[in-house]
């Protein structure tokens, strides 16, 4: 097993690579770490797939593999994930923000002190306001919801053991999300090291407004998977039994106040109890309960069928061999 895996996702980055894989194999063999690094192409328009070619010809340790189309960082280090050999895995991004000098410490955090995930926090950015504020907002929310005392979800440059990728799966935008999937999967020692935060040298940002929608989004999915992926019955059963017993309350309320106006005070309804806004919310509510339990069962059916894992489409590669499918 090689000592290090660093799994980098590129999109546009041709410019970049040359200088980034130089840095990584310096700092590699400075250290005397075996290692790989994989490069995963994630749909570039230039001439990304290219460079890595030719990377991969200068230095066996450079491995590629090339995606039909963009199909986003998640998928991007996913794959990479499964094709590491590591005894560490290390995620940096490819645009040279992030410093491959941090990653002897990055290894010794996990090869020594035994953590399962060591994620880096930029302590001092280098971009803009309309960045760095949503990005705290988010990593506040993430904090007090997973329960995880990190200050940067989002960096690209994380460590983990190999038992940890492994054994989770990313997609969607849950890459930001990583040390939630890993604590769910019962990997909870966590911590985080202050890292350099470079200004981009090449290119430009491929993140807008948007990733922060999909993102918060994505925090209540992987919050509800991991309380209940395995019991769905839990979270569904339970609020369509309080719906249903609100619905039956609501109805035996309809039915006292008509056999009170016809058997005890004798003072018939001003109003039909068809006619009444609360008959409506006891049908609502009744009905309402009933699906959310049928919801459950049916979640209960499909957790015990088999998951089949979704591929992502690889038209070429250069240094290691292709999933098979």
């Amino acid at each position: 097993m090689l000592d290090i895996s660093v799994i980098i996702p590129a999109k546009d980055e041709e410019e970049s690579l040359p200088e980034l894989s130089q840095w990584i194999s310096r700092v590699m063999q400075t250290h005397g770490f075996s290692y790989e690094v994989i490069f995963i192409d994630d749909g570039s328009t230039d001439a990304t797939w290219e460079v890595i070619t030719r990377l991969q010809q200068e230095n066996n340790a450079m491995k590629g593999l090339r995606f039909n189309r963009n199909f986003g960082k998640s998928a991007a280090l996913h794959t990479g994930f499964a094709l590491a050999r590591g005894r560490v895995v290390i995620t940096m991004d490819a645009d040279l923000q992030d410093s491959p000098d941090e990653i002897p410490e990055l290894y010794r955090l996990i090869a020594e002190e035994k953590f399962h995930l060591v994620s880096g926090w930029k302590k001092k950015r280098h971009d803009p306001l309309s960045k760095t504020f949503p990005s705290k907002f988010f990593n506040y929310v993430t904090r007090k919801i997973s329960g995880i005392a990190l200050h940067d979800f989002n960096c690209g440059l994380k460590s983990y053991d190999a038992r940890v990728v492994k054994n989770i799966s990313v997609y969607g935008e849950m890459h930001r999300y990583i040390p939630v999937i890993a604590k769910w999967a019962g990997f909870t020692r966590i911590t985080e090291k202050v890292v350099e935060h470079r200004e981009r040298k090449y290119g430009r940002s491929k993140f807008g407004w948007e990733r922060f929608v999909r993102g918060f989004l994505d925090l209540l999915t992987i919050t509800f998977i991991g309380r209940f992926s395995q019991r769905p019955m839990h979270f569904f059963g339970a609020w369509g039994l309080v719906s249903f017993l609100v619905g039956i309350g609501f109805t035996a309320k309809l039915l006292w106040d008509k056999l009170d106006s016809v058997f005890i005070s004798k003072i018939p309804l001003k109003r039909d109890v068809t006619e009444q806004p609360i008959f409506y919310l006891a049908l609502v509510a009744v009905i309402l309960g009933v699906q959310l339990f049928l919801t459950g069962f049916m979640a209960e059916l499909l957790t015990r069928q088999t998951v089949t894992k979704k591929k992502y489409l690889v038209i070429d590669s250069v240094g290691v061999k292709p999933l098979e499918r």
